[in-house]
């Protein structure tokens, strides 16, 4: 019978010590970057830990205060946008010792739940929840128990930070380019939003009143018209679909996410329509897909870069110091114009 090799052990800050020939306190201190060690204690440090290939056990860490991990909780992995806010974030965090974990809210509070619980078991020193749908009292309790960043939510919380996009005036640009064009009959599909709570937080539902504000300033009351499904390809699809079937249909959609309005360019193309010779179609978020050229898709630039950096350099500022009053980023969207707006059809 064949026996089990034993697993590699585990380089350790001993095995460190004696391979740089210092003792284990002079590593410790070269390791935490602490005061009282020379350039050249420094150096031999250094190259002991790359050459033994050391790495620092996250559970040590942790119960010496800090594991430098942050946890990202992601909604939606197959939302474009969100790689560009985690974009944001790592670039922030690439010159300090913080790693970034993964967690999918899958959309259910349920599931959003797990996840924070297990970045607090995990002892993580700070969590970025993006585009969280779970209840405020919620939020609040996650950010009692560790330092937090909320992304995507329009709340003026004392207990955790947070950066949103300034999603009125980002849904306004939208209208008001489709009416400077000459569109009079502008549809929006938006994620349907049943809780009072998140009807006056999520971004969804603010960009969706930005659409009605728009339009009644525009002289357009008339003709809103919203669709309510989900921001999904799915969702756009299907809210397309409604729009389409109408006996006087829109001359032009804004879905309320560019991952909405792929949705949408499927369904009026299966419709035997063109874009946007027949009905023109913009989106809102400028994921990378949108400057693709056979798509060239009309998009509200909300910076997602931006949000994540700034959510990582408020979350580093939390944990540094946890007493200090909470901040709440706004950020100015603007539009990018593509091939598919232009002018209705005569």
């Amino acid at each position: 019978m064949r026996s089990r090799s034993a697993p590699p052990r585990r380089v350790t800050i001993v095995d460190v010590a004696q391979h740089a020939e210092v003792s284990t306190t002079a590593v410790s201190k070269v390791l935490r970057n602490a005061y009282g060690t020379s350039p050249a204690m420094r150096a031999k440090v250094r190259k002991a830990v790359a050459e033994l290939g050391y790495r620092p056990s996250a559970a040590a860490r942790g119960m010496r205060g800090q594991t430098y991990t942050i946890g990202v909780m992601l909604p939606d992995i197959r939302n474009p946008f969100f790689a560009e806010i985690l974009d944001g974030v790592t670039e922030w965090l690439s010159d300090t010792e913080y790693q970034v974990l993964l967690g999918p809210g899958c959309n259910g509070e349920a599931a959003e739940a797990r996840v924070t619980e297990t970045m607090i078991d995990h002892s993580m020193d700070g969590v970025i929840l993006i585009a969280p749908i779970s209840s405020r009292s919620r939020l609040q309790h996650v950010a009692s128990t560790v330092p937090t960043v909320v992304v995507g939510r329009h709340s003026h919380s004392t207990a955790y930070d947070s950066v949103a996009d300034d999603d009125i005036a980002g849904a306004a640009l939208v209208v008001d380019h489709l009416a400077d064009l000459g569109h009079r009959r502008i549809a929006h599909i938006e994620h349907l939003e049943t809780d009072p709570a998140r009807i006056a937080e999520m971004p969804n539902a603010i960009r969706a009143e930005g659409y009605r504000q728009a339009m009644q300033a525009r002289g357009l009351a008339d003709g809103i018209d919203i669709v309510s499904t989900t921001y999904t390809q799915q969702g756009g699809y299907l809210g397309a679909q409604q729009l389409l079937a109408r006996p006087r249909r829109p001359t032009a959609i804004f879905a309320g996410a560019d991952i909405v309005a792929m949705g949408v360019l499927e369904a009026i193309a299966q419709a035997g329509l063109t874009v946007p010779g027949d009905m023109s179609v913009a989106g809102y978020d400028n994921t990378t897909f949108a400057d693709f050229e056979p798509i060239s898709l009309t998009s509200v630039d909300q910076a997602g870069r931006e949000i994540g950096r700034s959510a990582a350099r408020l979350l580093l500022d939390r944990i540094a110091h946890l007493d200090k009053p909470a901040a709440h980023i706004r950020l100015s969207p603007t539009l990018v114009t593509r091939r598919s707006t232009a002018t209705p059809p005569r």
